[in-house]
């Protein structure tokens, strides 16, 4: 006969405290959440996002079991305690969809792009591998709601970008499902204008810093508003220059266009410089970060950190997992 404790379980779920919180760690990524960079497209910078991801009480199926013992465990419960990309991705589906109800002409570029730029930056101190670790931060449905300003992209954009990825008319039309589809006289390159909101650069080790980027923003928030866009180099040696460094707008839906020049000596053994690039009109503030990385010929990167969060991991409190993050 089971004790009357487990046949009616009773738990305390308590409202967390900023101010009187005691682990300094947290939020912080999991050690298990896979790191960046991109290995399939350098340009674009990933992770996107980041969310809660771990011991996360959630709705379960009756007739899966709750362990991994899919043969010997016969138990059926209705929610579960489980950590992963799984737990994360529906904070961010959930943060999506909230958006899409409030917004429901936005495509599904500009709610990303809303989600990144309004995310909670984390604490780089925390993080070896920064953007790396946690893209644009942790997300703020409340903040992305207003935004201010959205990267939104068509599907021309994607078109084009795929193109330069070095897909032919063939494949590409496999994937849009359009027989019109062509790539026209587009060559593959680089992706720095595929209307994303961050920054990636890859560099192979030895070689000079020089890229330049182009986006285009489209406001959505108040109709008269005027943005001044800074850049947050990542170190002194290498310059971030933007043009222009203010918009004006004098409607919702206008579209402004500004261009990000990276430049800098060459640079070797450089895993990843993080910086920024904000533009705010002083009651909005639109943020998309700038990674700077280096790669050897051949080689595959390591986390640097990737043992390190492990032993944090594992020697961390209850308490500081549920509030570890993992990426999206």
């Amino acid at each position: 006969m089971k004790p009357t404790c487990f046949r009616n379980p009773i738990a305390t779920i308590l409202v967390s405290d900023p101010e009187h919180d005691k682990d300094v760690m947290a939020p912080s990524i999991a050690s298990f959440s896979s790191r960046g960079p991109n290995p399939l497209t350098p340009d674009i910078l990933k992770p996107d996002l980041t969310a809660p991801g771990v011991d996360i009480l959630a709705a379960w199926s009756p007739v899966a079991p709750p362990s991994e013992s899919f043969y010997k465990d016969t138990r059926s419960v209705k929610y579960n305690i489980i950590s992963g990309t799984s737990m994360s991705c529906p904070h961010v589906s959930g943060a999506a969809a909230y958006l899409k109800a409030a917004h429901p002409s936005w495509s599904a570029a500009a709610i990303k792009s809303a989600l990144m730029t309004t995310a909670t930056v984390l604490d780089s101190k925390k993080h070896a591998d920064l953007e790396f670790a946690y893209g644009s931060g942790q997300i703020n449905p409340l903040k992305a709601v207003n935004p201010g300003l959205i990267f939104d992209a068509s599907e021309a954009d994607y078109i084009n970008f795929l193109c330069k990825q070095g897909y032919d008319s063939t494949t590409l039309r496999i994937i849009t499902g359009d027989k019109n589809s062509s790539c026209g006289s587009t060559k593959p390159g680089k992706a720095w204008d595929l209307n994303y909101p961050s920054f990636s650069l890859q560099l192979e080790d030895g070689q000079e810093i020089k890229a330049e980027f182009t986006r285009t923003v489209t406001n959505v928030g108040s109709p008269n508003s005027t943005y001044i866009i800074a850049s947050f180099s990542p170190l002194s040696t290498i310059t971030v220059s933007v043009s222009p460094s203010t918009l004006s707008f004098s409607s919702v839906g206008e579209k402004k266009s500004f261009t990000v020049k990276v430049t800098g000596p060459k640079i070797s053994q450089q895993p990843i410089i993080s910086g920024s690039i904000v533009l705010s009109d002083g009651v909005h503030k639109v943020r998309a970060p700038l990674a700077v990385y280096t790669f050897l010929p051949g080689s595959v990167y390591i986390s640097s950190s990737a043992s390190q969060n492990k032993k944090r991991f594992k020697g961390s409190s209850s308490y500081h997992r549920n509030r570890m993050l993992r990426h999206t």
